[in-house]
């Protein structure tokens, strides 16, 4: 039976976490707890739906993008068969197994949901999805919805009952579904089961990728079961090389537990966001596809994987940093993309998916960034701070990756002194902005100092005359006077937060009086409470409609800044505040809005490593 991707889907049922909430068709982002097998992942909301799943990776197509538009997105709902229930989400402790459990009328049932990851010796990873209900107390009814939405719900795709669960085949992916239970056909498409359980009883429902001429395959509870604790024991395994044992352990762990998550393991990078389009200001457009590694996540990537002792994640990053060193004169924007696929791939188109409404709304969808051609002078200090890291605590640089380097450093000290579009992509013109010379320098004195360690060929002068001037320009132009405070821009008194980063790269010392000063400027304009805006967009207009909220990742830098400037007790506070706004699980969306909502793409990888990072000094400066 074929079904158009635009079909009608079942009506969505929500719970806020709390109580049943059948008139929303959203729920919050912050609702959502987030499984991966380390190729990709999935979203499941506090109500039992998977609204979100792109497969085979993390910039696939999406299966499941409900959270997208609740009518056409595509959905896996497995929620309570009646009336009156609440639910509530946990991850198993040091895994990334989610448990949502619902307490109804008549008992208590939960949902385990995972995906197992890939096994040594596996010829092709089949990315499983296994969702396993279960009764705790009682006797209860639930009903599961599996509907596919192909290609962000623009294929069609045709539906068939096997022996063994449902088979969906769209022209470019086949899933199968396993399950002992019985089901049919709905809505010329879907599949739908009802299924009653009583105490100690187990239903489960397992998605898998299949290839021509595949069918489901039956599994045992032993199976499951096996699954199960081998997907218990590879999270425990990894989280124990976590040499972190400070006052936030359980937090900074379950950040980490995120990252690994945002992983693709064939390659090493790490994604941004697994979502796309989540918007910044609900009704806005401030709506970008994440699904990309950012050279700028880099450096506070392998910071965070180096500090906590994930070497051989660190490992794996750097070898694909270095694979991005290819030097080219083709484009405008500089040798290096700001962005690249989570395989390598420089050419992410952008396109808007008009068919999809977005969340509660909030449209354009997007997938691809044309943000990858912008010009981000900035991205040369990243990359070469994260490769000072590396180099240092974790793989050494080679000669082929030093070599290539350096013909990108030469390029970017004849190019540093240029205007450009800055670390918030902006879409207004370039500029000269302060923090494109910060990093500009940073990677010229990060340079300097693996050369002079590792005896590499550098031609040293001219490296250090290089880091000089921009040293001093940055003093003379990026210093405003009258403002007392480093600016966003030369020729500006508008501050940005971007700056905080100032004394954690070691620009300037952290109790610096034009610092202090600074840091002074920033709290009294940009901070709302614990809450960082990253600049003053009235003051400074980026081209782009809508309102800013703040950005996580910014608090985080805040916190640190003033644990550097010896103001503890300040910083402490501000990050215990930075704490009660992570949803029930301990994960963080990209920005807050004003009534304490996540908002934007979620989970935000860089979110995670702010607060990681925040975390690990805050504790070395309290003893």
């Amino acid at each position: 039976m074929a079904l158009d991707g635009r079909a009608d889907q079942a009506e969505r049922v929500v719970s806020a976490g709390v109580r049943r909430a059948p008139q929303a068709r959203y729920l919050p982002i912050a609702e959502h707890g987030l499984i991966g097998d380390v190729h990709t992942v999935a979203l499941v909301g506090t109500d039992g739906t998977i609204d979100w799943y792109c497969c085979p990776h993390f910039d696939s197509p999406s299966v499941f993008a409900a959270l997208l538009d609740a009518d056409h997105g595509g959905m896996f709902r497995i929620s309570p068969d009646c009336e009156g229930w609440s639910s509530k989400q946990l991850y198993l402790p040091d895994t990334t197994i989610l448990i949502t459990r619902f307490l109804m009328p008549d008992g208590v049932g939960e949902v385990q949901d995972f995906m197992p990851p890939p096994r040594t010796g596996e010829a092709a990873h089949r990315h499983r999805m296994i969702r396993r209900v279960l009764a705790v107390r009682g006797q209860m009814r639930f009903v599961v919805d599996v509907a596919p939405r192909f290609d962000y719900a623009r294929a069609r795709h045709e539906v068939e009952l096997t022996p063994h669960g449902a088979l969906f085949r769209s022209p470019e992916l086949a899933l199968s579904l396993s399950t002992r239970s019985p089901i049919e056909i709905v809505d010329g498409g879907d599949v739908r089961a009802r299924i009653t359980v009583r105490a100690g009883e187990t239903a489960t429902f397992v998605l898998d990728r299949v290839g021509t001429g595949e069918i489901p395959v039956p599994y045992s509870e032993a199976d499951i079961a096996a699954e199960f604790d081998a997907t218990v024991a590879f999270w425990r395994l990894w989280l124990r090389h976590s040499r972190y044992s400070g006052r936030w352990r359980e937090t900074v762990h379950r950040s980490a537990l995120t990252l690994k998550l945002l992983t693709y393991a064939p390659t090493g990078a790490i994604v941004a966001a697994p979502t796309t389009s989540l918007p910044e200001a609900v009704g806005g457009a401030r709506n970008w596809d994440y699904r990309y590694t950012w050279l700028r996540d880099s450096a506070f990537s392998l910071y965070a994987l180096l500090r906590l002792g994930f070497t051989e994640e660190a490992a794996a990053f750097m070898q694909w940093l270095e694979g991005r060193f290819r030097y080219t004169t083709d484009r405008d924007s500089g040798p290096l993309q700001i962005m690249y696929g989570i395989d390598g791939r420089e050419d992410l188109p952008e396109e808007e998916l008009p068919h999809l409404e977005g969340y509660m709304g909030s449209g354009p969808v997007r997938i691809g960034n044309r943000a990858a051609t912008q010009l981000q002078l900035d991205i040369y200090g990243e990359l070469m701070d994260s490769l000072y890291l590396c180099n240092k605590y974790g793989r050494p640089l080679y000669h082929d990756g030093w070599m290539q380097l350096t013909r990108n450093l030469e390029w970017l000290m004849s190019h540093w002194d240029q205007p450009d579009e800055g670390i918030w992509g902006m879409r207004a013109g370039r500029r000269d902005y302060t923090f494109s010379r910060l990093m500009s320098w940073v990677a010229i004195e990060r340079a300097i100092r693996v050369a002079r360690q590792r005896g590499l060929p550098a031609d040293l002068p001219r490296w250090m005359a290089v880091r000089d001037s921009i040293y001093d320009q940055i003093m003379e132009r990026g210093w405003n006077p009258s403002r007392q405070a480093f600016v966003q821009h030369y020729g500006t008194d508008v501050l940005d937060a971007s700056l905080l980063l100032m004394p954690l790269c070691k620009f300037v010392a952290p109790t610096d009086p034009r610092w202090i000063s600074t840091l002074d400027a920033i709290t009294a304009e940009l901070v709302s409470d614990s809450l960082v805006y990253r600049y003053n967009v009235s003051a400074s207009p980026d081209g782009l409609s809508g309102e800013e909220a703040t950005f996580s990742m910014c608090s985080f830098w805040w916190v640190e800044a003033l644990a550097r400037a010896g103001r503890l007790d300040e910083a402490r506070l501000a990050f215990e505040k930075m704490l009660t706004y992570a949803n029930h699980v301990g994960l963080y969306s990209e920005e807050i809005g004003p009534t304490g909502e996540q908002l934007g793409n979620f989970p935000q990888a860089f979110t995670h490593l702010a607060l990681i990072s925040a975390a690990y000094n805050l504790d070395r400066q309290l003893g």
